[in-house]
Formats: structure tokens, C-alpha cells, sequence
């Protein structure tokens, strides 16, 4: 079987969320927010796993994270950067030997096992996929004035989520080349969109979960809590 790695973001600070402890360290059901995520991967088929966390919190995140919950997957915990893209490419150098990646946002704490090997399984049959849902809403596009300017069909649109995965050399080169070409790193969201723009190669889109949501906002954490509840009963 091919090696498998995973990349879990843990850099973000979470301005939206206010008050002064970043939101991957937020409480959740008694642990920290990124608890969940690293436990979802661990428990999943990948072989080991990347933390990339914000500057100066390697030592707490091995500390308090890693050892005190017995995470024997990470092989590696690292510091991110600025900007999101510079946090994965700190996170991809640290993968050893394995032929495809894994890139999960740990503001994601209701990831799953399921979830994960769905990703994984779409990375082996398309070198690039991401995890993500169709949209139930209507989107609207505005102008500069905020005045609906298009209506898109709905039924081409999806929420996408993480993870996000690739085979490493495809994912690894984009990133190289991205990090080298400061015009096009403008705008860049998320990982697809870095081998989209860099590669040309198509991106697979493959069916997540709607609870696999983001924590952004306190009353996400509300909402996440009673999702965690419900998976921790479901398994």
C-alpha cells in the first residue's frame, strides 16, 4: 500500500472568533478544538501526520496536545506562516517518503475516519481531489455596490471543506512554484486552487458531510459541540 501523510493546520489565530486564545485551542466537550481533528486522523488509515501550528507553540502543542493525549501518528510538528498557503508548504516539506498528501484545516473538528478515506481514495484515482458538498442555498454575486449582479446555478456549486488531497509531488511542486511567483499567490484560498492555477490538472470534487463544518464564528462552537455529540454516539 501506498504511504500516506496528512497536514493539519493549526496556524490561524482566529481574529473572528475574538477574545485572546486562538480558536484550535478552544475548548470543546472538555479538549482543545484540534483534539478532534488529530484524533479523526489518527484513528484513519494515513500513516503519519504533519501539526503545523502558529509561532512559538511547538513546544506547547507537544507538550499539552500531542504527548498528553498520546498522538502516535505525528511525526512532525512545525511552525506555520503568514498566510495560509505559507503554513501548508511548511506542513508538505515535512512529509517523508509518502506518495500522497492529505491537507485538513483543524478548525474542522468534525472530520471523521469516513470522511478522510473518501479523500484518500480520491487522491489515488484522481492525483487531486477535495471534500466539499453541494450548495442548498441560492447564491447571489454582487457588484461593487452590493447589488445582486449574477444568480449561478446552484446545481454547480459546492461548499468546499478538507480535507484536501493529492498526490504529494503533484501538490509539493505547486506549492514550490507557488512560493516562487508572488503575483499568483493573490487570492489563494485553498490547496485545489494552487494545482488548478500552477498544474492545469483537474480537481476531483467528492462528496464530504455537512456537518464536517468550519469553526469560525461563537456560534459555531455551539453548533460543533452538539455535531460532536452526535458522532461521538454514531461510532
Amino acid at each position: 500500500m501506498a504511504r500516506t501523510a496528512a497536514v493539519i493546520l493549526a496556524a490561524g489565530k482566529g481574529t473572528r472568533m475574538g477574545g485572546s486564545v486562538y480558536k484550535q485551542y478552544l475548548t470543546l466537550l472538555g479538549k482543545p478544538m484540534i483534539y478532534y481533528s488529530l484524533k479523526a486522523f489518527e484513528e484513519s488509515s494515513v500513516d503519519e501526520i504533519i501539526l503545523v501550528t502558529g509561532q512559538g507553540e511547538k513546544e506547547y502543542c507537544k507538550k499539552n496536545i500531542i504527548e498528553k493525549y498520546g498522538f502516535t501518528k505525528v511525526t512532525a510538528v512545525t511552525e506555520g506562516g503568514t498566510e495560509r498557503y505559507h503554513s501548508v508548504y511548511e506542513g508538505l516539506k515535512e512529509v517523508k517518503h509518502c506518495e500522497y498528501v492529505l491537507i485538513h484545516d483543524g478548525a474542522r473538528p468534525c472530520v471523521t475516519p469516513k470522511i478522510i478515506e473518501s479523500a484518500l481514495m480520491g487522491a489515488v484515482e484522481f492525483k487531486a481531489c477535495v471534500v466539499g458538498m453541494p450548495v442548498k442555498d441560492t447564491i447571489k454575486i454582487s457588484d461593487e455596490d452590493q447589488f445582486s449582479k449574477v444568480t449561478p446555478d446552484r446545481n454547480h456549486l459546492w461548499l468546499i471543506q478538507t480535507p484536501q488531497a493529492f498526490a504529494y509531488q503533484l501538490v509539493f511542486s505547486a506549492y514550490e512554484t507557488l512560493m516562487t511567483k508572488q503575483k499568483m499567490q493573490k487570492g489563494i484560498t485553498d490547496d485545489a486552487m494552487v494545482v488548478e492555477t500552477i498544474t492545469q490538472e483537474k480537481v476531483k470534487l467528492i462528496r464530504g458531510d455537512y456537518t464536517n463544518m468550519k469553526v469560525t464564528t461563537p456560534e459555531d462552537m455551539e453548533i460543533a459541540e452538539i455535531l460532536l455529540k452526535r458522532i461521538r454516539r454514531d461510532q
